[in-house]
């Protein structure tokens, strides 16, 4: 099983480098008053790593909201 495992990792990251390897013109993102310029695959990369960083955050953020109304009251 182990090496099913390492073979689907080395399938995602062969796609992954492909996918970076077409992908490096240049593209503008604007958002406000900000810009910023750089190849579409790095670009897709931060956004991915914010997403997991928000994505954790909330679901973090729900978690401890849900316990905290599971604890009676009176403690």
């Amino acid at each position: 099983m182990r090496w099913l495992y390492m073979t689907v990792i080395a399938i995602l990251v062969l796609v992954t480098v492909i996918f970076a390897l077409q992908n490096l013109e240049s593209v503008t993102v604007a958002f406000l008053n900000f810009q910023i310029s750089a190849p579409l695959a790095i670009l897709i990369g931060l956004i991915y790593l914010l997403g997991m960083v928000t994505g954790g955050s909330l679901w973090a953020l729900i978690r401890w909201a849900l316990e905290g109304s599971k604890r009676p009251q009176g403690a």
